[in-house]
């Protein structure tokens, strides 16, 4: 089965490419590798959620946010090489979690981009990874996720 057809199977919508709100473009590709830009929690450029883990955030919608703005990643990815078929696999995920003072379970909550990564790609979407925590994220976002990725 192709992660195209995977994608559809677990009943996920691939977002839009999205709009850089800076100066910067969604990601670069060198050789085989490609860096996705950072990605927050957002639909059609807004938003989805705000706050931090630990106080206005519970560490479930922390895992949510980070499923979403992983899922932007990868519309990243596609935008560059037309499809998710093209990865071989995914290298790296850096993901940055808004957190309230006391807050330690970063690692919990980037786990729902890592899990949805594996649901995707299987052995293909196992990876390297940080989790940190941070005291401020773009528009208050709980989440940002960055990703490097490795294609045919």
């Amino acid at each position: 089965m192709s992660f195209e057809e995977r994608v559809k199977e677990l009943g996920l919508t691939m977002p839009e490419l999205p709009k850089p709100a800076f100066s910067y473009v969604p990601a670069v590709q060198v050789g085989k590798l490609i860096f996705a830009s950072g990605q927050t929690p957002t639909v059609a450029g807004k938003l989805t959620i705000q706050g931090k883990l630990g106080r206005e955030v519970s560490i479930e919608q922390g895992q949510e946010a980070a499923r979403l703005a992983v899922l932007n990643c990868l519309a990243e990815v596609r935008g560059l090489t037309g499809s998710l078929d093209a990865i071989v696999r995914i290298v790296k995920l850096n993901g940055y979690v808004a957190s309230a003072e006391g807050f330690t379970e970063q690692p919990r909550v980037i786990n729902g981009a890592s899990t949805l990564l594996e649901e995707i790609f299987g052995e293909t979407g196992k990876h390297a990874r940080a989790a940190l925590g941070v005291a401020e994220l773009p528009a208050g976002a709980p989440v940002e996720v960055e990703m490097v990725v490795e294609v045919r």
